[in-house]
């Protein structure tokens, strides 16, 4: 009975599964879980609503959380930079990873849904998500999103396997580079504000630190997304250009 019905497969119609879940499940608490699930190949999408905090227990510092950013277990701002899970989960090759923030590109975000679905492999989509914890008016919600997305705070990009199998590079950044200061964001939102003034030393500090995290952190998906993608007839010339002489004229010879 199970290979009649396994006869007909192609004609079912195909499952989608998501998993859904916040930052401190995925870049924390379950990031073991979430880094098996990227692993194993499976035909599985994940969204990852990364507010940057534990949300539903009261606001507690992640490892989402930003530098500078006041939380739960971080009064005086994070000392250390956020976690950067889409990098992780390119290096696997295999996973398709988007950065997507709705408020600011919506139909970068579509796209990225969209690849991710098509896509018979692991998807891992991480989008920008504004929280009450962020200490904003969420009628602004659009507007936080934006200043995200140009101070560098939160670049827009998608990685698609397919386009390293085309020869391409897999990395499009869809975000332009950083366009305001990275101050000019965090003193719109209380969880780092607070901070600049209860201890303006500190804060300074801080968030010249993340400034500089989000220059180079942008600078250097921007080199990643310039690389030219080497085809495999490449590495398979300069393959044979390391052999040894002697290995090299055995090989000759046997195609003569």
């Amino acid at each position: 009975a199970a290979r009649e019905l396994l006869s007909l497969s192609e004609n079912l119609a195909r499952k989608s599964v998501w998993i859904i879940g916040g930052d401190g499940w995925a870049y924390d608490i379950g990031f073991g879980g979430l880094d098996h699930v990227l692993a194993s190949g499976q035909d599985v999408n994940i969204l990852v609503l990364d507010t940057e905090v534990y949300s539903n227990t009261g606001g507690q510092t992640s490892k989402a959380t930003p530098r500078g950013a006041v939380a739960k277990f971080s009064a005086g701002g994070k000392p250390t930079a956020k976690k950067d899970l889409a990098r992780i989960a390119m290096n696997y090759e295999h996973v398709y990873v988007a950065h997507v923030a709705y408020g600011a590109k919506d139909v970068q975000t579509l796209r990225a849904f969209l690849d991710a679905e098509s896509w018979h492999g692991p998807s891992l989509i991480i989008a920008y998500s504004p929280c009450i914890a962020h200490g904003v008016d969420l009628a602004n919600n659009h507007r936080q999103q934006q200043l995200a997305v140009d101070s560098g705070h939160w670049p827009l990009l998608r990685y698609d396997p397919r386009q390293a199998e085309a020869g391409k590079n897999p990395l499009h950044l869809d975000s332009k580079p950083p366009s305001i200061p990275y101050r000019e964001f965090a003193m719109s939102e209380a969880r780092f504000s607070m901070l600049a003034r209860s201890s303006p030393e500190a804060a300074k500090h801080l968030l010249d630190q993340a400034q500089a995290e989000v220059s180079e952190r942008y600078h250097r998906y921007e080199q990643l997304a310039e690389l030219a993608w080497t085809f495999e007839d490449e590495w398979a010339e300069q393959a044979s250009d390391d052999k040894p002489r002697d290995q090299q004229a055995s090989d000759e010879g046997e195609t003569a």
